[in-house]
């Protein structure tokens, strides 16, 4: 069905439906989920998402950056029909079938550069992340593996280990995997190391050897440094335009493999089928995964041929893979190749001017930045001395919701807006609008 309005709204959330779906859930449901809303979602349509009231909201968060064609794409759903009346499973670890060896053949023709690449399916990002630390290992026979403060890699145990987002995610699962450091983001909004950019001499990578490999860490002994193009759960934060050219010089230089971890910004959502390109580098590993099968769960590996050099048994996954999965991001990566993509770049485009534009009357709008889709608003207390305002980000998210916006949070004090990639100007005009509202709501 198609929405006469988006938003649309008839209830105060959470209504009696909803009341109801929550009271049963918080009885069975882990406590450790983070839910920041009461809405109980019984279908979507593109950026529409319909609540068990029959509340209709617009929906910028597209599942955190994962149904990249919109909530249930026709195309989509034909495709997940028509395989799964042919095969639900049949493990592609132990057997063959089209769709795999389709879909990887697809991935491996996409990835960033030159080389030729091959893939392993998982389940997940995280998943992902964990294959890219074991062929990492393995392939260059060293342990070590450096990541970022900010970074959000994954929740399982290895991925947790690279992951320095929030102090929560870590508490009281000690002891992680050894031999991770981590060093400070090209954030130069928040500089690490109190540099000014323009005169920094990009120090976020020149500390590297200046500091780390003379004093604490052989880069002999670094088998990976494993990087967010974009940072996500640290504040949707896009480093300066040398960093990551610099970076992977870095690693050519002391033989550490580089790995891009696209789970959040790739598939087309930042204008480029995957976020690095924007930098012109050829990773050694892509992770991808979230808007790769808009909605269904698959997780990709991809790792250049030479590295990918263990042997039968050294890693797989039963569901990894799957045929119903595989075919919902063949047709999901068609569809981005088919305008979405370009889509994506023009909105963002638009909603980064509209986003200015507001930073322009709005003081405590400490920064805005992005690319494509992936946009983030930093909030702060005091523009010179840029503090951040947590209380007053999560304020403006509430108020959103209550006008019938559906946004996220990222880092201490950020919004993200990760839209569905067939976001329309008209509705990229209403979020601004009804943000703006919430914001005025706050007495902001």
């Amino acid at each position: 069905m198609a929405y006469a309005r988006v938003p649309d709204l008839h209830t105060v959330a959470p209504g009696p439906q909803a009341r109801e779906l929550i009271e049963v859930d918080e009885q069975y449901v882990s406590p450790s989920y983070t839910r920041f809303y009461p809405l109980a979602v019984k279908r979507g349509e593109g950026l529409a998402l319909e609540d068990v009231d029959g509340n209709v909201y617009l929906d910028f968060t597209a599942g955190i950056a994962v149904c990249a064609t919109g909530h249930c794409h026709p195309r989509v759903v034909a495709a997940i029909q028509k395989q799964a009346a042919e095969l639900l499973h049949i493990c592609g670890a132990d057997f063959y079938y089209p769709p795999l060896k389709d879909l990887a053949r697809k991935l491996a023709q996409i990835a960033p550069g030159p080389s030729a690449k091959r893939v392993l399916f998982t389940n997940s990002g995280a998943e992902a992340i964990e294959a890219a630390i074991k062929v990492a290992r393995y392939h260059t026979r060293r342990q070590h593996i450096i990541a970022f403060y900010g970074a959000f890699h994954g929740r399982t145990m290895g991925a947790l280990s690279l992951t320095a987002s929030k102090v929560n995610q870590r508490r009281r699962f000690e002891p992680l995997m050894p031999e991770v450091t981590h060093v400070g983001y090209g954030n130069c909004y928040r500089c690490p190391y109190n540099l000014t950019y323009g005169t920094c001499g990009i120090g976020c990578v020149s500390q590297f050897e200046e500091k780390l490999f003379r004093t604490t860490l052989p880069p002999e002994e670094v088998a990976a440094i494993i990087v967010e193009p974009i940072q996500g759960e640290g504040g949707y934060v896009v480093p300066p335009p040398e960093y990551h050219p610099r970076l992977k010089a870095l690693c050519e230089k002391h033989g550490i493999l580089f790995v891009a971890d696209e789970v959040q910004s790739g598939i087309g959502r930042t204008g480029k089928m995957f976020a690095i390109e924007h930098w012109g580098v050829e990773p050694d590993i892509v992770c991808t995964a979230k808007g790769l099968a808009s909605g269904l769960p698959l997780g990709a590996m991809i790792a250049k041929d030479e590295i990918m050099d263990w042997p039968p048994g050294a890693h797989a996954s039963t569901f990894g893979g799957n045929p119903v999965a595989c075919v919902a991001a063949l047709e999901t990566i068609a569809l981005v190749e088919e305008g979405l993509m370009e889509n994506a770049a023009a909105v963002g485009s638009l909603l980064m001017e509209r986003l200015r534009s507001l930073q322009s009357r709005h003081p405590f709008i400490g920064d805005v930045r992005g690319k494509g889709l992936m946009i983030g608003i930093d909030l702060v207390q005091d523009r010179t001395l840029k503090t951040p305002a947590p209380a007053e980000r999560d304020a403006i998210l509430q108020k959103c919701f209550a006008r019938g916006l559906v946004l996220l949070g990222c880092g201490e004090n950020s919004i993200r807006l990760c839209p569905a990639l067939v976001v329309t100007p008209a509705e990229a005009e209403t979020a601004v609008e009804i943000l703006e509202a919430a914001m005025v709501d706050c007495g902001l």
